[in-house]
């Protein structure tokens, strides 16, 4: 029997989930860490990663044998070093900011337009890695001219463990120096930054074997996104997957790369299958309803906020909540916007309040599907502290008109990295077949006829009005 092992590194915590070749669970080991945050800057020694990465796959070994592992990471995260792989700088977090001025200096250089053709990034901010070299290049150049090989977070782990300077397609996706339609490093924007493809890591297909360290298969893996979407079963057009945690991030499955469009900001991803995936995300969904829990409600836990709000009819009797606590990025950019609750009268209560949170997420939703054009989509796989409220998906589904079905491992990316691994080490024919296999959905809502549609208009005419 074959063991699968999937390691999922989020923003503040690394997971490794071990499964069998059924998909049955056998261990779980996490680690939670802490950024160092200096105004714009978001940074963390990079051994920490290492060493936590380290502690967790020993804690598994200890137990059990590991057939084959790959490995999810968060996109956007730099990390610079010397020849033999030393680091010569703090990680670069992907929320790291302060290349403001370098990202202005590619958008003059190349232009929107030329960057989306290329790299599928319909915007050019100071998160891409293209921008933080180049932040490296302007202001720390001692650093700069020692840097020998260049990694993302996924091949520093990667390098770490096999000694192998590799990577793979979908993490380099958001890298602005990947030519995504003809999978090479983009030579003119490497040449503008002042890198070399020398420096950069050998490109590699997902699910494709690296080599076997200690008996274990080491598979290239993708990124944290698409793994949760495998891990949700997302393989074909017909399904999509919506993760409600502190954000809310749909992947939308597409076998062309969508023509530019002005007005879009959805950025196109390498998918694990070499096709494509177009990623859409908000900056607030669960986090604006653990703000007004810890804030207004700091003695009702969540399923007695799923009750009272479950006692309100739905419109929430005219109150409209705006979640733009942190800003709007898709479909209207605007990083100045900010948070409302409009159309207060008397009669509204706290039940009022919560449901209008509830609502405003699924009208998030429903906004994301009708900007994403996803006529085809069947149902929509449900992820993150969002799922676990049959409310909130009751919600969605009467929101959207689609079936919302919600899946029985709640551990999504490890389990789609896991499937990962194995089909790259031979365990599985496909991505496909695995997914067959080993994924079991769990609840399903169907839309109750429920009429949203007053209160879906009026959340966009606010939104017209404010963002």
């Amino acid at each position: 029997m074959a063991n699968l092992l999937g390691v999922d590194v989020g923003t503040t915590s690394l997971k490794m989930v071990l499964f069998d070749e059924n998909g049955n669970q056998l261990k779980s080991v996490s680690r939670d860490y802490t950024l160092e945050t200096h105004g714009d800057r978001v940074e963390l020694n990079p051994e920490e990663y290492w060493k936590m990465f380290s502690e967790a796959y020993g804690e598994i070994k200890k137990e059990y044998e590991v057939t084959a592992l790959s490995i999810d990471t968060q996109c956007e995260t730099l990390i610079v070093t010397d020849a033999e792989g030393k680091p010569l700088y703090n990680a670069i977090v992907w929320l790291d900011n302060r290349a403001v001025a370098e990202a202005e200096k590619i958008d003059a250089k190349f232009g929107v337009k030329t960057v989306y053709e290329v790299t599928g990034q319909p915007e050019i901010t100071a998160t891409w890695p293209a921008s933080k070299l180049m932040w490296l290049r302007d202001n720390e150049p001692a650093i700069f001219q020692k840097i020998e090989k260049i990694f993302l977070l996924e091949d520093f782990l990667i390098y770490r463990l096999t000694g192998e300077f590799v990577t793979e397609k979908t993490l380099q996706s958001s890298s602005l120096y990947l030519d995504i339609k003809n999978g090479c490093w983009w030579k003119e924007m490497l040449d503008f930054i002042g890198v070399s493809e020398n420096q950069l890591p050998r490109l590699m297909d997902s699910a494709q074997v690296i080599s076997t360290c200690d008996g274990t298969t080491v598979v290239t893996g993708v990124m944290d996104q698409v793994a949760g979407s495998v891990g949700a079963g997302v393989i074909n057009k017909s399904v999509v997957s919506e993760m409600t945690g502190t954000t809310m991030a749909i992947v939308v499955p597409t076998d062309e790369f969508p023509p530019y469009q002005e007005d879009s900001r959805v950025p196109c991803h390498v998918n694990y299958d070499g096709n494509y995936c177009l990623l859409s995300w908000t900056p607030t969904a669960g986090i604006a309803l653990k703000w007004f829990k810890e804030n207004f409600c700091e003695d009702f836990n969540f399923k007695e906020l799923d009750m009272i709000a479950g006692k309100v009819e739905p419109g929430c009797n005219g109150l409209t909540f705006m979640p733009y606590l942190c800003g709007s990025i898709i479909p209207k950019y605007n990083p100045d916007a900010r948070g409302a609750f409009l159309g207060l009268t008397m009669e509204h209560k706290r039940g009022h309040f919560v449901r209008g949170i509830l609502e405003s997420v699924a009208f998030m939703l429903q906004e994301s599907l009708d900007y994403l054009s996803v006529s085809s989509c069947e149902q929509i796989r449900s992820m993150g502290g969002g799922a676990s409220s049959p409310l909130w998906c009751q919600i969605k589904a009467d929101v959207t008109g689609k079936k919302i079905v919600t899946l029985k491992n709640a551990e999504s990316a490890c389990l789609g990295s896991a499937i990962i691994a194995g089909v790259g080490a031979g365990i599985f024919d496909s991505v496909e077949a695995a997914c067959n296999k080993l994924i079991q959905t769990d609840k399903e809502y169907i839309p109750s006829g429920a009429d949203y549609s007053e209160a879906y208009q009026r959340y966009l005419a606010f939104e017209e009005a404010n963002v």
